[in-house]
């Protein structure tokens, strides 16, 4: 948090150890006197500091999830950069993918700190508990929300810390069963959590309400996500950003439209042999433009560049595109900026997030940019209770309302309304959802669940690639108990 610092985890060194071995989904939460720890409500807040702090490896999640979609492809600097990123682009990736087992580590690593904080909930008393328990969970639903989208059923440990060994106990669990003690948790959350909290960047009410939406959109329950994102609407304090153009940019940040982000900032710690100890978005050096030299932009890796398709897929008089994806051909024409062309250059970048000059000053630029990630906004908000509403057969007119708030902004005036109703609706929904959102990491989730991933990414085949394969290490060390998700 820019207020709330994750760099207080620090204080908590020994308590959350992050292992680089091959231990049991890589979260060692090891310390001899743990169990004497939340003696004070300073502890329970150093420790949900300590929950917070994985958010900002969640960095790949964005990253590969736009790549395995078919906005984006791998890029790099040539074919065999980061080999695990362009397996995940051809859709050939394997069990032993490391960016896929990143993914894993960091994930349970969150579920584990969470989970520490849950173990001791009734350890001592002091005003504001429930406010502290409430944000646990929250954070809980996310790492989980995230183990699910990717690799499916997944071992479920509520309020115990997952230590080495526990693999021999405990199996996958039906996801099914997970997204069932998901909503557990954000229903009591959104009880125990205020509208607006004291310090930028805690989890609020409005995030609570949004992310039991998503799940429950994710489970096709159509009713209960359009009742629970109504409200969200409904109530606020949330509304869009008037000015598209300045929604992504680093001293926008937390506005009006941020129902909840990944704080990051640019302090130093990052190193490529220890990414996730980064306080900045790596994704955003990634994303970068290579060997650049111009204005307002800074150079980078030449990862994640968006498709013609995907550059194409923006309407006539959609103000939204220039300010999601960069043509940096024509920018170059109009600046005079040079850049380099990595691995399958298209011509395009992310302009969302990509680093600004001046961002940072600290450290290695490209992986410590202190650019938040806004993972749910008020436009998804209204995009999903537009979704749930037609595809629930609820109310098309209440469909369109929200949808149509969203094109408003993006065209500047209602002459690009929609009017349509039934199919026809929902297909206007996906189409905006892909605009909206493109560069964020939504849209290959997006296509999963509604069945259209097979037909809209090269190499995707069906009842394989819509989860992801558990790491072949997790399963090696359950003494080969767990069962490889099917195709891998």
């Amino acid at each position: 948090m820019k207020n709330l610092k994750y760099t207080s985890l620090l204080i908590l060194a020994a308590l959350f150890a992050i292992s680089c071995s091959d231990d049991f989904v890589d979260v060692n939460s090891q310390n001899q006197n743990s169990e004497d720890y939340f003696n004070s409500e300073e502890d329970y807040q150093n420790a949900l500091i300590g929950a917070y702090d994985m958010l900002q490896s969640t960095y790949m999640n964005v990253l590969l999830g736009e790549i395995a979609s078919n906005n984006t492809l791998a890029g790099g600097e040539n074919a065999n950069d980061v080999p695990g990123i362009q397996q995940v682009d051809d859709m050939i990736h394997t069990p032993n993918n490391a960016q896929l087992r990143d993914i894993w580590g960091w994930m349970f690593s969150g579920v584990n700190r969470a989970n520490y904080i849950l173990e001791f909930k009734d350890k001592i008393d002091f005003n504001g508990k429930e406010n502290v328990l409430a944000q646990a969970k929250f954070l809980r639903a996310y790492y989980y929300f995230e183990l699910v989208k990717w690799f499916g059923d997944v071992p479920l440990v509520i309020d115990e810390r997952i230590l080495f060994g526990t693999q021999f106990n405990v199996d996958r669990t039906p996801k099914n069963q997970i997204y069932a003690q998901l909503e557990i948790d954000l229903l009591s959350a959104i009880d125990n959590l205020p509208v607006v909290q004291d310090e930028v960047g805690r989890v609020t009410k409005g995030a609570a309400q949004a992310l039991l939406g998503k799940i429950y959109l994710y489970q096709d329950k159509f009713t209960e996500a359009a009742n629970v994102l109504g409200t969200l609407i409904e109530t606020g304090p949330y509304d869009l950003v008037t000015d598209y153009n300045t929604l992504f940019e680093n001293d926008n940040e937390n506005n009006i439209e941020s129902v909840f982000e990944v704080q990051y900032s640019d302090l130093e710690g990052a190193g490529f042999g220890c990414l996730q100890c980064s306080e900045g978005n790596v994704a955003v050096g990634f994303n970068g433009i290579r060997n650049y030299s111009g204005p307002l932009f800074d150079s980078g890796f030449s990862f994640n560049v968006p498709t013609q398709e995907a550059f194409n897929a923006f309407e006539t008089g959609d103000l939204r595109r220039d300010v999601a994806i960069l043509d940096i051909d024509a920018w170059a024409t109009t600046t005079g900026a040079t850049f380099g062309t990595g691995n399958e250059h298209t011509g395009y970048f992310n302009r969302k997030y990509i680093a600004r000059q001046g961002d940072s000053n600290i450290g290695d630029a490209n992986l410590t940019n202190p650019n938040n990630y806004r993972s749910i906004r008020f436009a998804d908000v209204l995009l999903m209770a537009a979704e749930a509403n037609n595809r629930g057969n609820i109310s098309d007119s209440q469909a369109l309302i929200y949808l149509n708030r969203v094109r408003e902004r993006a065209f500047g005036n209602t002459d690009n309304n929609i009017s349509a109703t039934g199919a026809a609706l929902t297909t206007a929904i996906y189409h905006e959802r892909r605009v909206e959102l493109v560069g964020e990491g939504h849209h290959f989730f997006d296509l999963v669940r509604t069945g259209r991933a097979s037909s809209q990414i090269d190499g995707f085949i069906s009842g394989k690639n819509e989860v992801f394969p558990i790491p072949s290490i997790e399963i090696e060390l359950t003494g080969n108990r767990w069962s490889q998700n099917p195709g891998y």
